[in-house]
């Protein structure tokens, strides 16, 4: 059953994608219309099931009988295509429901995308299929194939090549044309695919609802996703954790990420964490893994279908130029591929077997020896698959003409053959356009090993390939819920009552009083010790230092009173007619590395954490990182250890290592409170200081939701 309540459930989808009986409304003669390509599609992929034909203005098509209206259709058809203009639309779907069709696919445009008029009549649409139970496909899509019954239930003219016993790939996207170019692309590979949907405007039918039934289908193993807007971000992550449990990876390319975010808050946090970062943070994390492009989209998926196992370990790279080994190394590091060096053993055994003239290294260029001794890769490849250091081989071999793959291929075909690996092995050609038989290219994958025109894209796709499975062999490591009954305000809560809930949940903070009055401030300072800084206190100022309001460094009774004074003036010129709640008296605190940490309740995609370099530096160097909120510490230093100034933590130029496990605990205990707490919009803590032991939060600011 479906995890969607209001929503269509997974039997529903199952009898829209895979019907017995279909009506195209709409049918035509005229070639090149949407009807009559409809027609053709389910003509020239031989689907079995009943066809029905409505067109008021012709009794039949090509021998074929037509029915006068939808009205005339017989009870409980599967599923309708409405091959029609968009003026016709809204009376099809209604009759659709008074003969309990199944489901519907719109082709028409002009609705939602179209203005208000156009929206109005897809929410019409919408309140149809929700009452009558009807799956609705579109407006504005492209509808669908059914690969595994050869269903092409689409306008568009492309191979329906049926899946067969190949291992399936299904495809959802919010784009029709997008979801045509990667179903040729794979076809073209000869990739078996299951399904292929466009949901377009996604009036009572989205990508959540095919996704949910993709996990439960036994012809789809992996499902590639062009989503540009997720309408249902809570549903759509608790599926990805379901298809990681499933064995169903789920791979997204998501346009978008250069978009203008929302509107920020004044807070660094809503500053420094759009949306897009947000959506990416969370779905990484649920399982998913996300590419940047159409062709990393593609060659991702190739490796996910073909090769045995999940790479688990870096690339080991067999080439055959020293200059492309000094390319490789500069690349695969810009990606963040690892190419570990080999292991004693390998090293050893590899020494043995190559000539004097080629060191056994990572990459290692085996020059032009294969010409001359054909039997060189079946003397290489053992020891690299052995070796636990590498969880994938790149064979980048050079192939400038026929005669050469002629001499090349069939010894490496014939190992391969011999050993059968149980880790990916890829063949990447060096010299795109070069004349390679196409039977050794076959050969190659139906042993298991995707072959590519290009080494870049194979470590690309390769370096997403092994961050994948290795999230998905580590088990989440997630810190344990706590039940946080902390007293919070409403909106702009001020530093001195967001540290008193920082204290409450065991965040360090540095010894400071709440007070209102000069007298009260010359006695509290002394409880306190002096040195001391004064901070204004208001829900109206967030950012205190740009209307001085914090005075630092103030030694003794008579330089406090100075200082108050000092501090009201500036107040009282930068916000004028502004009325302080009152003043934080605090300690001064040591020098140490500035850090800021963050959370913030995204309205759709829930709570994230946010850790970087701070101060008044944080948004200037934009060193930051965003989390989930339910990590652990451990996995939480691991993750501080990837920012881009993380020498600084583990002790520069002679500076001691800082304690990176206390601020790791203040960003988890500050993940517990914005889980435990979704009253909470944002807070800000900037900046954390962290010292050689311990880390104290020197400013804070929460808000709440109104």
């Amino acid at each position: 059953m479906s995890n969607n309540p209001t929503g269509p459930t997974r039997e529903a989808i199952g009898r829209f994608l895979q019907p017995r009986s279909v009506a195209i409304v709409g049918a035509s003669a005229t070639p090149g219309s949407l009807g009559r390509n409809l027609m053709t599609s389910l003509e020239e992929g031989q689907f079995s099931g009943k066809v029905y034909l409505i067109n008021p203005k012709r009794p039949e098509i090509d021998g074929r009988p037509c029915l006068a209206s939808v009205d005339d259709l017989p009870e409980g058809v599967d599923c309708a295509v409405l091959a029609i203009p968009q003026s016709g639309v809204l009376e099809a779907v209604e009759a659709c429901a008074r003969r309990r069709v199944g489901g519907v696919v719109i082709f028409s445009a002009g609705f939602a995308e179209g203005g208000p008029t156009g929206r109005a009549e897809q929410e019409q649409i919408a309140g149809i299929a929700r009452r009558n139970n009807m799956i609705v496909e579109g407006p504005n899509c492209l509808g669908f194939i059914n690969y595994v019954d050869n269903a092409a239930l689409t306008f568009v003219q492309s191979p329906t090549k049926r899946l067969g016993e190949r291992r399936g790939i299904g495809i959802v996207s919010q784009s029709g044309a997008m979801a045509t170019v990667v179903a040729v692309a794979l076809g073209s590979r000869d990739l078996g695919l299951s399904f292929f949907v466009s949901t377009g405007n996604e009036a009572a039918s989205g990508v959540e609802d095919y996704v949910d039934f993709m996990i439960s289908d036994e012809h789809t193993q992996v499902i590639l996703l062009i989503v540009e807007q997720f309408r249902n971000p809570s549903r759509f992550l608790a599926l990805a954790d379901e298809a990681r449990r499933a064995n169903k990876p789920i791979i997204l390319l998501h346009p978008g990420r250069s978009a203008a975010a929302r509107a920020s808050a004044a807070t660094h946090t809503g500053a420094m964490a759009p949306d897009y970062q947000v959506m990416r943070t969370k779905v990484v994390h649920a399982g998913v893994c996300m590419v940047e492009s159409l062709e990393e989209l593609l060659d991702v998926s190739e490796l996910l279908i073909r090769c045995p196992a999940w790479p688990r370990g870096g690339a080991a790279v067999l080439a055959e130029s020293g200059s492309f080994k000094a390319l490789t190394l500069d690349f695969c590091e810009s990606i963040d591929l690892e190419l570990p060096s080999l292991s004693p053993p390998t090293e050893k055994a590899l020494r043995e077997i190559l000539p004097p003239f080629i060191p056994p290294t990572n990459p290692m260029d085996l020059t032009a020896q294969a010409l001359v001794d054909r039997d060189l890769y079946r003397k290489t490849l053992p020891p690299l698959l052995a070796d636990e250091r590498f969880g994938s081989i790149v064979l980048a071999i050079i192939l400038t003409d026929k005669w050469t793959s002629d001499l090349k291929l069939p010894p490496i075909l014939e190992t391969l053959k011999s050993l059968k690996p149980a880790k990916p092995v890829i063949f990447a050609g060096l010299d795109e356009g070069a004349e390679i038989p196409r039977a050794y290219v076959e050969e190659l994958r139906m042993l298991g090993v995707p072959f590519f025109p290009s080494p870049e894209r194979v470590f690309r796709a390769l370096a997403h390939f092994t961050e994948f499975g290795a999230r998905r062999s580590k088990a989440l490591s997630v810190q344990e819920k706590r039940n946080l009954k902390v007293t919070l305000s409403s909106g702009v809560m001020p530093e001195y009552a967001s540290k008193r809930v920082l204290a409450e949940i065991g965040i360090p903070v540095p010894r400071g009083v709440f007070v209102r009055t000069l007298g009260e401030a010359q006695s509290e300072a002394v409880k306190v010790g002096f040195p001391v800084a004064l901070k204004a206190q208001s829900a109206d100022l967030s950012h205190k230092s740009d209307a001085g309001g914090v005075v630092l460094n103030l030694t003794d009774p008579t330089s406090l009173a100075a200082g108050w004074d000092h501090l009201h003036s500036n107040i009282a010129k930068a916000k004028p007619g502004l009325i302080l709640d009152g003043v934080l008296v605090e300690a001064m605190g040591k020098r140490g590395a500035e850090l800021i940490v963050g959370a913030r309740n995204d309205p759709e995609w829930g709570p994230v954490l946010l850790v970087g370099f701070g101060g008044i530096l944080a948004e200037a160097l934009h060193d930051v990182r965003l989390l989930p909120p339910d990590l652990s510490t451990n996995a939480i230093v691991e993750e501080l250890y990837k920012l881009k100034s993380s020498a600084l933590l583990r002790g520069f130029r002679g500076s001691p290592p800082l304690d990176v496990e206390a601020v790791a605990e203040v960003v988890a205990r500050l993940g517990g409170l914005i889980c435990a707490r979704p009253e909470i919009a944002e807070v800000d803590i900037n900046p954390v200081v962290a010292y050689p032991s311990g880390a104290v939060a020197l400013d804070a600011l929460i808000i709440t939701k109104k």
